[in-house]
């Protein structure tokens, strides 16, 4: 069972979407586990749905869409300063 703040768009998905901003110091329920929120987490942006393995592949609309930099925890905030494109490796910031 998830969070209803978090939204699985396939099934074959790693990540959760956040479908209203959350604020620190709450908790979300990921795959029955509590998380901490311990950053923002804006309308829009990633969660891991479970335990993401550094190098495995990002899976959003059931697509990969990038690979973990590193280890990522359940509930943690998945965005780029831990994903990187697979896509566009010329991508700077």
């Amino acid at each position: 069972m998830n969070d209803p703040r978090l939204l699985r768009l396939h099934a074959a998905d790693n990540v959760l979407t956040v479908i209203r901003t959350l604020e620190p110091g709450g908790e979300l329920l990921v795959e029955g586990t509590r998380a901490p929120i311990p950053t923002r987490l804006p309308l829009g942006h990633k969660v891991a749905a479970r335990a993401i393995a550094a190098g495995e592949k990002i899976i959003k609309y059931g697509a990969p869409i990038g690979s973990a930099r590193r280890a990522i925890a359940p509930g943690e905030h998945v965005h780029t300063h831990n994903i990187q494109s697979d896509y566009i490796p010329t991508f700077a910031r």
